[in-house]
């Protein structure tokens, strides 16, 4: 390929276009975020997320959440083009607050599990999954 200034300034757009992904990416899960609390303060405690350090494949990643006391747990990949994985929720007969599945990862990144709680607090846990192998395109 030869080196025009046309193709230079494609390269430099590129360039900058892929520079600001990372910020859109978190500004989509912060609103996500937002969406689900309302804008309420969102703190430790009661939820449990289990995920694994070490992915080999990004299109099958185990992860369980549990809390006892929650009404509602929003499951989110930080680094995924649509941070929302899933949404869980429990009734007042539920007899386990807890579910598992199996979600697709983009890449290395955190996943966050936020719950509402019975008094309408929030709390929220985080881990941090290496892929070895992209499973949203990469």
């Amino acid at each position: 390929m030869e080196l025009t200034r046309r193709n230079a300034i494609l390269m430099g757009a590129g360039a900058f276009l892929a520079a600001g992904m990372p910020f859109r990416a978190s500004a989509a899960t912060e609103d996500a975020i937002t969406a689900f609390t309302g804008g309420a303060d969102v703190g430790a405690g009661d939820i449990n997320l289990t995920a694994p350090e070490i992915a080999e494949n990004g299109n099958t990643v185990p992860i369980e959440v549990s809390s006892d006391t929650a009404v509602e747990i929003m499951v989110l990949a930080t680094g995924n083009p649509t941070p929302s994985v899933a949404t869980f929720k429990f009734g007042k007969l539920a007899a386990s607050r807890s579910a598992s599945t199996r979600i697709r990862l983009a890449g290395t990144q955190d996943v966050v599990a936020i719950a509402k709680l019975e008094d309408g607090s929030f709390v929220q846990a985080s881990s941090t999954v290496k892929v070895t192998i992209g499973g949203c395109g990469g």
